[in-house]
């Protein structure tokens, strides 16, 4: 039976609070001290006050700045219980995905942009052998990262051994700012492994237009 995302999430959240429950005896762990009793006001009276420079006597507590030893060192195992989760985290995201998508059958799409000075896109759409698998819309700030050569992973899935065609879609403002919409399709042969796409979005400068091709990493 596939473990589904649902699962992750609430076996993860299990695993988070039964650390937060072995974490509890060190909350619980309070010092508990005396209430300070007062001296007869005729036993303070008759007691000398000690020299400024004398030695604290034995068994007195010295005043300083720094926090308990028991906080400084709760506050390490809460540190740590934060750290652990981060990184359980991650580990369950990875397991998640290669479970849910195996090397044998996984197809993964990317985008990028090179230069941008005659296209700025707005949204994209793939199809794969004629079924949406993906429709997103970009904002201003995703698609400047684009141009500085960030890469962006429009869609993972699963896919059996074989021919498929892929199509995408680009949407955005061409050359003097017109609203600009062109496609672009792909015939690709899906073997065993992992198979990976890249969807290129280039200027070229001679015709002054910008140029939408689909790469296969072989």
């Amino acid at each position: 039976m596939p473990l589904t995302t649902k699962y992750f999430r609430r076996s993860w959240m299990a695993i988070v609070s039964a650390m937060f429950i072995l974490a509890a005896p060190a909350f619980a762990q309070d010092p508990q001290t005396a209430p300070p009793t007062e001296a007869p006001a005729a036993d303070a009276a008759s007691q000398e006050a000690p020299p400024a420079d004398a030695a604290p006597a034995e068994g007195d507590v010295a005043v300083t700045g720094e926090p308990p030893a028991d906080t400084r060192a709760l506050d390490e195992t809460v540190q740590d219980l934060k750290k652990d989760v981060v990184d359980l985290n991650k580990e369950l995201f990875v397991l998640e995905e290669e479970l849910l998508f195996p090397a044998n059958t996984q197809v993964a799409v990317f985008v990028s942009m090179d230069i941008g000075e005659f296209f700025a896109l707005d949204s994209l759409t793939l199809k794969i052998d004629n079924k949406e698998v993906a429709n997103y819309m970009y904002t201003p700030r995703e698609a400047e990262a684009l141009l500085k050569g960030g890469v962006h992973r429009v869609y993972l899935g699963n896919l059996k051994v074989g021919e498929h065609q892929l199509v995408a879609f680009f949407a955005g403002k061409g050359p003097n700012n017109l609203d600009y919409k062109r496609g672009a399709n792909l015939k690709f042969e899906k073997g065993v492994g992992a198979k990976y796409l890249e969807l290129k979005i280039t200027d070229r400068q001679r015709k002054a237009q910008p140029e939408f091709a689909i790469k296969d990493w072989e």
